[in-house]
């Protein structure tokens, strides 16, 4: 990969890892459901009037908009509002990459290779050690029993928008994103009015600084449109292989941001539990790449 291509590489990543700070200024101006509603809303509008519509069913639309929208930001958001760290957060959505091979092995008739499985196995201890301090008395303000549940449900609906995804083949993934997402829209907008309120909803609206609407904006344009549009890019470019692990620095940055900015601690075993998360990752994309072969 050339240079240039590859710090356009490291600053998509950068924006995903960072992206997890930024969500936590926004929850403390905007509900978390609400906060959703206006992410997906700007991905949509203006940008829909000026591109085209993907080659692309409407039920995939509208799977993959309520999945990742409701499903994943929705949940995600929510956990982090008060039961989950930035840092752990963008550690534990990474998990998806394991609930995606396992939706494709029931689902799809896919079939494991061989690597995959202690990368699963190294992965789920790192799960295992982040529940084990969830659930303690030791966890402090890391994480909680109801954020770990949460951040794993928003992952697995991560792996199912996935699969979405690759049913529908090669597209340009900036215009599903934009196409999708108004399918997004009704179930968080219903979501917040039921569980945040209007009264609540119309307060954050009204009351919310430049600062609040300057995380929404980010939401859209930063994560979406330049993070999505850009990593397109560079697959239409290069091999998967070659894109693919610079996303193993999203951890990287989400801890190191959260820990800097937030003054997220950085005990032993959350730096340990990342660390088998990520050796799991790493191991499954080594997998990725070998033989037909070498399946089971």
């Amino acid at each position: 990969m050339r240079i240039s291509h590859l710090l356009l590489a490291i600053a998509v990543v950068f924006v995903w890892g960072t992206n997890f700070v930024v969500i936590k200024w926004g929850l403390a101006e905007f509900p978390p459901f609400l906060l959703a509603a206006l992410r997906f809303a700007l991905s949509v509008f203006p940008w829909i009037f000026f591109i085209r519509r993907p080659a692309v069913g409407w039920v995939p639309l509208a799977k993959f908009g309520v999945l990742l929208g409701a499903g994943q930001f929705g949940l995600l958001f929510l956990a982090m509002r008060s039961d989950i760290s930035p840092g752990l957060a963008s550690l534990l959505m990474q998990s998806q990459v394991f609930f995606t091979i396992g939706a494709a092995l029931l689902l799809k008739g896919e079939r494991l290779r061989r690597l995959q499985i202690p990368a699963t196995m190294l992965a789920l201890a790192g799960i295992g050690l982040i529940a084990w301090h969830a659930l303690g008395p030791d966890g402090g303000n890391s994480v909680t029993a109801t954020g770990l549940v949460l951040c794993l449900l928003a992952a697995g609906c991560w792996a199912a928008a996935n699969l979405v995804v690759r049913s529908v083949g090669r597209v340009d993934a900036l215009a599903f994103m934009v196409w999708s997402s108004p399918f997004s829209l009704p179930p968080l907008i219903a979501m917040s009015l039921i569980f945040e309120g209007g009264p609540a909803v119309a307060q954050a609206l009204t009351h919310a600084s430049w600062g609040g609407w300057a995380v929404v904006l980010w939401q859209a344009v930063g994560n979406t449109l330049f993070g999505f549009g850009a990593w397109n890019w560079l697959l239409a470019r290069y091999p998967a292989a070659t894109v693919a692990p610079t996303a193993l620095l999203v951890p990287v940055f989400g801890m190191s941001a959260s820990a800097w900015v937030l003054g997220e601690s950085l005990p032993g075993w959350k730096l340990a539990a990342a660390a088998l998360v990520m050796a799991g990752l790493a191991m499954n994309l080594i997998a990725s790449r070998s033989p037909v072969a070498a399946q089971v």
